[in-house]
């Protein structure tokens, strides 16, 4: 069955004809959809705001691997971590990623926020 559209791009009208292939064949015109429900959405939890710290990082801080929004920060300074402990979650194209720390030791410096946009090679923590 050939079907007729009129579609416009730029400002300029075309008239497009399309054969359908199959399928189960609609209506011609519109048909009123319902409003769907309200969906309520979870509430998520807020962790306390962590304090970045003011001086600035030096070369041995663990650094960003990918461009993103650090979503959560799991550990506060003075604390001690062992390797591959998660320390952040960083979001990158909507997935979310564990940033561990790469050796065991003391945390001595966050130098983001919860919230904060990041680019690679941003310094992140130092650990000690």
């Amino acid at each position: 069955m050939l079907r007729k559209f009129k579609i416009a791009i730029d400002g300029k009208e075309y008239l497009v004809e399309m054969e359908e292939i199959g399928g189960v064949p609609q209506p011609a015109a519109p048909q009123p959809v319902a409003a769907p429900a309200a969906v309520e959405t979870p509430k998520v939890e807020e962790a306390a705001p962590v304090q970045a710290v003011s001086e600035p990082a030096g070369a041995d801080a663990l650094t960003a691997p990918m461009p993103g929004t650090i979503l959560k920060i799991m550990v506060n300074i003075g604390d001690s971590v062992t390797e591959n402990q998660p320390l952040m979650i960083l979001e990158a194209m909507k997935m979310e990623n564990e940033v561990v720390a790469n050796k065991a030791g003391k945390i001595t410096g966050i130098h983001v926020n919860q919230g904060q946009v990041v680019n690679p090679g941003d310094a992140l923590i130092t650990i000690n």
